[in-house]
């Protein structure tokens, strides 16, 4: 498999335990907003369950014909149209944080095509179930970033101290049997830390902040203090405004975090 294939994985993974309902009832009444929220509220009176809700929600997370989903949503924040994203990846798996992250898993990602003709909300797109894209094989870079999101979900489920036992091999579980031995590894690994935003901010290249935070948003309730208070201290940590981190839960159907 891929890091990028897990990362997609895990967003259906975490959809699905924040309850698809819960997260369609949020965007209730917006009326055509966008981004995932409101692709997800799209949903609503589908009539899918079990495996089926889980198949709807990757098909609407990757889009249709590989434009909007949850990689277009990335694509657009931060101002990274027209292929910024992307092209702030450039050296990222050569990179301090990303190095080490990477060499958990062998070098293997090292091997992967130096180009590929697509961004990473492009191959993000590609990579959920019962979309129309054919999937598009990774670049290191890509790889890369998809360990670095992959990472800030994990921080951000724990930032309350409710990431039990129980609902890690749940997650694991997820996955199904497509993931191999050293993408286990790696996320057990990541589990397995403490919170340390900190860390997690010093690894986050110049540019690509706001796909961290959305990530990280995506990962969590926001009910109570302690996810609010990680949230805070992620976005002071990434140095963006106020406005811009309240677009973002808008865009994903949370509440703002700030007033």
């Amino acid at each position: 498999m891929s890091l990028m294939k897990t990362l997609a994985k895990v967003a259906i993974g975490v959809a699905v335990a924040k309850g698809a309902s819960a997260m369609m009832n949020n965007r209730a009444g917006g009326g055509g907003s966008a981004g995932l929220g409101g692709l997800l509220g799209g949903l609503q009176g589908g009539g899918a369950g079990g495996g089926g809700i889980q198949n709807m929600l990757g098909g609407i997370m990757g889009g249709a014909g590989g434009a909007g989903g949850l990689g277009g949503l990335l694509e657009g924040l931060g101002g990274a149209q027209g292929g910024g994203l992307q092209n702030m990846l450039g050296g990222l798996a050569a990179g301090g944080g990303a190095a080490g992250l990477m060499g958990a898993l062998g070098g293997r990602a090292q091997q992967r095509p130096a180009d590929n003709g697509a961004s990473f909300g492009q191959v993000l797109n590609s990579q959920f179930t019962e979309t129309l894209e054919p999937e598009i094989e990774p670049t290191a870079d890509q790889e890369a970033a998809a360990a670095l999101m992959l990472r800030a979900m994990i921080q951000a489920a724990k930032s309350d101290g409710q990431l039990d036992k129980g609902e890690e091999e749940k997650l694991m579980s997820q996955l199904g049997g497509d993931i191999d031995a050293d993408e286990a590894a790696f996320l057990r690994t990541e589990m397995a830390k403490p919170v340390d935003v900190n860390a997690l901010v010093a690894d986050v290249p110049q540019g690509l902040g706001p796909q961290v935070y959305a990530m990280s948003l995506l990962a969590i309730d926001l009910d109570n203090q302690a996810e609010a208070q990680y949230l805070h201290s992620l976005a002071q940590g990434l140095g963006m405004e106020a406005a811009s981190v309240n677009d973002i839960h808008a865009q994903l159907g949370v509440p703002s975090l700030y007033t």
